[in-house]
């Protein structure tokens, strides 16, 4: 296959990987524990929790599991924030071969109500504020065991008696557990301080099923994805050989951004436990306090993020007022959504450590696209594909015929560690997943983009998300560009609004700078300037804040739908 990038990888980031250790996350957890049990694993709130613990926590917490009837091949939904709940239990879960199903816990019932029906697990683990959520829909579902757990079990001394006294009832935290469900810490005391589970209970192997995680694929509707413990590992793999100079010196990786998302559960994860760096956990990356608090006093070399959070921090005040040191960030990794050139431009000013984008899918399993660590970064690019990736743009209409560099289509992949499919979902499974005529399986993005000449890929916008006004194509993105480079402009969103004349009129939505203010005209001028006439937004409407996913996606057709609900109005 055709490979241009490769002549412009770092020195030292391998071209092709001959063989993947055939080990699993649960391997790599239980060598580090017998190696050097004292070794940090997991920073919580300040707290240093070691490899030893985690793997002996996560022996106690299978025995349990194993005790109330969960089974290899099973799914287990957590509930749950970044905390080491979520490690332990997933730990726990693959140590007797069933698989994890992480969800959003901020879902309303109906959706996850509808997340569950996508992947049917018998077994939840939850956060308490969250239980009674649960517990309203669990007839419905298919759930056979809740098990609860309080965000303060792993908290330090001091805060854990603060919260326990202050928080703990008054933010929801505080729960009756009804009768037939299950306290965490229960279950580890009934496996009666025995450490491994029984023999019988073989752990999963590379090849068996390790999560399910939850998307929409190109259609929008909820799809559980299945990724095995062989492709988390190959993530792995690649991306830390793409990072190994950020990584080095058991550097602190912080993760602000959701476990139940392939960005935080099979990259940053992956590559922490794999090679023993420190995993910072925040559990709320909206509490911005905390997340400015967390880099001051667990000094992370690698920063993981989004865009609307890297504004965020900007815009922060107390890094405003000089009052933060970032110096310890080496790197920052962004993705999950488009990166405009003035935030990374901003933030690698504040903190003299480098913003690499990079880009995937849930179906890809993390890893596809990054940009260099040293070389290169061309304004506007995604990167080029990581090693053993391949990516081709085609013909966003018959699917088939590749483009020349710089033309705009279709991007597919191909990868070692593609998903192997969607969970009990042949036929949406067969529209992503194709088998091209020389055998190689290709994933299907539905995202419209260009390589050019040197391989760096360019995302020009989701298919779904093109606009046609007035007979012409117009991509958001091209336009959130333009509008986030203006200096009175902290965020911005760009989508298509029904028009009964033009199709659709272009609509942005935009949040000014704090102390800034601007008028939709002059926003319109500045636009005109830089823009085809029939890329200016027709309908400009400025807003406190926008509609956003847990990773700081922008939620274009949430804005469509309030402006549709308002025109009918």
């Amino acid at each position: 296959m055709n490979a241009p990038w490769l002549s412009h990888y770092d020195p030292g980031v391998p071209q092709k990987i001959d063989a993947y250790p055939e080990k699993t996350l649960v391997d790599f957890v239980a060598e580090r524990a017998r190696a050097t049990p004292e070794m940090t694993a997991l920073v919580f709130k300040g707290k240093h929790i070691s490899y030893g613990e985690i793997d002996s926590a996560s022996d106690a917490f299978a025995r349990g599991l194993r005790e109330i009837g969960v089974k290899a091949g099973e799914r287990v939904a957590l509930v749950l924030p970044n905390a080491p709940q979520f490690i332990i239990a997933e730990l726990a879960a693959w140590k007797l071969g069933a698989m994890i199903a992480p969800q959003n816990p901020i879902y309303t019932e109906r959706e996850l109500q509808e997340s569950l029906a996508a992947t049917t697990p018998e077994t939840m683990i939850v956060l308490t504020p969250f239980y009674e959520r649960v517990k309203r829909i669990q007839a419905g579902t298919s759930l056979k065991r809740v098990i609860a757990t309080n965000i303060k079990e792993y908290l330090p001394g001091v805060l854990r008696v603060l919260f326990t006294l202050v928080k703990e009832k008054k933010e929801g935290h505080r729960i009756e557990l009804q009768a037939g469900d299950y306290w965490f810490q229960s279950l580890m005391k009934w496996s009666g301080g025995r450490s491994r589970p029984p023999a019988a209970e073989a752990a999963a192997a590379p090849q068996d099923p390790a999560v399910v995680l939850m998307s929409g694929g190109t259609t929008g509707t909820p799809k559980g994805v299945m990724s095995d413990h062989r492709s988390i590992v190959m993530a792995g793999i690649q991306i830390s050989a793409w990072l190994r100079e950020a990584l080095e010196g058991n550097a602190g990786i912080m993760l602000p951004l959701p476990l139940f998302h392939t960005y935080g559960c099979a990259g940053a994860q992956t590559i922490a436990l794999m090679n023993g760096n420190p995993l910072i956990l925040v559990p709320n990356p909206r509490d911005l306090d905390d997340v400015v608090k967390t880099i001051q006093r667990d000094k992370p070399a690698l920063f993981c993020g989004v865009p609307t959070l890297f504004q965020a921090l900007l815009n922060h005040k107390d890094v405003v007022a000089g009052k933060v040191d970032f110096h310890s960030v080496r790197a920052c990794f962004s993705g999950a959504a488009a990166l405009m050139a003035e935030t990374k431009k901003r933030f690698e000013e504040l903190t003299g450590g480098r913003i690499v984008e990079g880009y995937s899918l849930t179906e890809a399993t993390m890893a596809t696209c990054v940009n260099p660590f040293r070389g290169e970064n061309k304004i506007g690019s995604v990167g080029m594909p990581v090693t053993d990736v391949f990516v081709r743009i085609v013909d966003s209409d018959d699917g088939a015929k590749e483009l020349a560099p710089k033309e705009v289509g279709e991007i597919i992949i191909h990868a070692p560690q593609l998903m192997r499919g969607y969970w009990n979902n042949p036929e949406e499974t067969a529209l992503m997943l194709r088998i091209a005529a020389d055998g190689a399986t290709w994933l299907y993005t539905g995202d419209l983009g260009y390589l050019d000449e040197d391989g760096y890929l360019f995302i020009v916008d989701r298919k779904k998300d093109l606009i046609k006004t007035s007979g012409y194509q117009v991509w958001p993105r091209e336009i959130e560009e333009v509008i986030a480079a203006h200096p009175a402009i902290a965020e911005v969103g760009v989508a298509g609004v029904p028009d009964a004349r033009k199709g659709e009129v272009v609509t942005a939505w935009i949040v000014p700078r704090p102390g800034e203010t601007i008028d939709e005209e002059t926003l319109r001028a500045y636009c005109r300037e830089k823009l085809a006439h029939y890329k200016v937004p027709a309908k400009i409407e400025i807003r406190t804040e926008l509609p956003k996913t847990m990773v700081g996606k922008v939620l274009r057709r949430v804005l469509v739908a309030e402006a549709k609900s308002a025109a009918t109005q």
